[in-house]
């Protein structure tokens, strides 16, 4: 019994370790709370997408239209059975000279029964069709732009999960510099009256310190309706319910990415990458079978056809288990052409045609669309790059700054208009370090996009 019970915890302990390791992390018990990086925001996203949904049965309706157009060119089996009851006997009519009388008389004879039935088995194979044949290659087309139509939708998901979630997380950081200014400004309200008891500074100190923090206030409620709003799109854009608790663990934090370095590497990535792209390579095929569709009509189409058949006619006076069910049979090859459809075919032809051309010229204009992306995406990308690098040393600067001041003040030898000053370079330069965060990492989703890289994940740390 131990030798039973021994490997079997020792399994149990192996397994129990990496299941609760890869258990999600994103949501917390079944009561709507989640705690989300931005890999968990994206990945219950796309669990929950109702465009992806859209897209994915998309391609399964794809997929059936391919069955769709391989039963053109499979055996087509049908049966039928007929029963018929005569109510009036049909009557043909003989001339009299069969019986040695005017042959310009008719003699009525009743010749049908009073039951009649009959059961057909048809069976009919189709030889040569090409218009069929280009369905079937136009179908499995479609298939494939159906599949690139889905991965340029999850590309979508993905970008507007993260642009979402970063909208998300500078809201919150906004807020987060507005109540530091408060608090900066009430710290110095506070030293005001304190000095103005000493009669170091004036009344006019301590009421522009008071108007400096109330002056806040709005910008605090603005900011906290942002984050508000943020959040709701967040969640809508994840799929989640707008009641549900959602706490970010991400943060704007610069990572490093790899991108190509010049504009030509990034044109020819997303010429290889874009799904949108291979999209209309592909319609420019499907319209290609479309055009040799059109011209087919003008071709015969060879069929077989086979019937068995098996009847019967009786009268009320006899049992339908008695009558006789003579079986008949027949084979046979058909072909069809047609000779003149009033110009029907070669309308046809044209407008697949005409169609053809529409779709190329598509596809050149989303390849020059594509390079003015390419460049406007890596420029805006290295862009924030730059201002990164600025503002990362200017907050060191504006920080040692608004000490400096802040010292100043209390021993009485700065202005409050030299703290008024610093404060507003702190906090200005703050803000625009913030601001250049963001703009490199909306940057950098949207040159993922550019570049066709949907499942790119732009680091965030927790």
């Amino acid at each position: 019994m131990k030798r039973f019970v021994l490997p079997v915890l020792a399994v149990f302990f192996f397994f129990v370790p990496a299941v609760i390791e890869s258990a999600p992390v994103a949501a917390v018990g079944d009561s709507g709370r989640y705690v989300l990086t931005l890999d968990d925001a994206v990945h219950l996203g796309l669990s929950r997408s109702r465009s992806l949904e859209i897209a994915r049965l998309d391609r399964e309706m794809a997929g059936q239209k391919i069955r769709e157009t391989w039963a053109d060119v499979l055996p087509q089996i049908s049966t039928s059975f007929t029963y018929t009851r005569s109510l009036k006997p049909t009557v043909l009519f003989f001339p009299n000279v069969f019986s040695g009388g005017d042959p310009t008389q008719f003699t009525p004879l009743e010749i049908s029964a009073d039951n009649s039935a009959s059961v057909t088995l048809d069976l009919r194979q189709k030889i040569f069709d090409g218009a069929a044949i280009a369905g079937i290659r136009a179908a499995s087309v479609v298939r494939k732009i159906s599949s690139e139509a889905y991965r340029n939708t999850e590309s979508a998901v993905v970008a507007g999960i993260k642009q979402a979630y970063f909208d998300a997380l500078i809201s919150r950081d906004r807020l987060k510099l507005i109540r530091q200014s408060i608090e900066r400004w009430e710290l110095a309200q506070k030293d005001t009256r304190a000095m103005f008891r000493q009669g170091v500074a004036a009344d006019i100190d301590t009421l522009q310190a008071f108007l400096s923090v109330e002056n806040l206030r709005p910008d605090l409620i603005q900011a906290e309706n942002m984050v508000g709003i943020s959040m709701t799109k967040l969640k809508n854009a994840m799929g989640v319910a707008a009641e549900s608790d959602v706490t970010l663990s991400g943060r704007l934090e610069v990572s490093p990415a790899s991108y190509p370095a010049d504009i030509a590497s990034a044109y020819r990535e997303a010429l290889e990458s874009r799904p949108d792209l291979r999209q209309l390579e592909l319609q420019v095929e499907a319209e290609d079978e479309k055009v040799f569709s059109a011209r087919s009509e003008r071709f015969p189409v060879l069929s077989a056809f086979g019937q068995l058949e098996t009847q019967t006619a009786f009268s009320d006076d006899v049992s339908l288990a008695d009558s006789n069910w003579p079986v008949s049979s027949s084979v046979g090859l058909q072909v069809s052409m047609p000779i003149f459809t009033g110009f029907r075919i070669s309308a046809r032809v044209e407008q697949a045609r005409i169609a053809r051309l529409q779709v190329i010229a598509r596809y050149a204009d989303l390849k020059a669309n594509i390079r003015t992306e390419v460049e406007v995406s890596l420029s805006a990308f290295r862009e924030a790059q730059k201002r990164i690098e600025v503002q990362s040393k200017t907050i060191s600067v504006a920080e040692r700054s608004y000490r400096i001041s802040q010292l100043r003040f209390r021993e009485g030898i700065g202005s409050r208009l030299e703290l008024s000053d610093a404060e507003l370079q702190l906090n200005k330069a703050k803000t625009n370090y913030l601001q250049s965060v963001y703009d490199y990492m909306m940057a950098s989703v949207q040159l993922d996009r550019t570049l066709g890289r949907s499942g790119v994940m732009v680091p965030v740390k927790g």
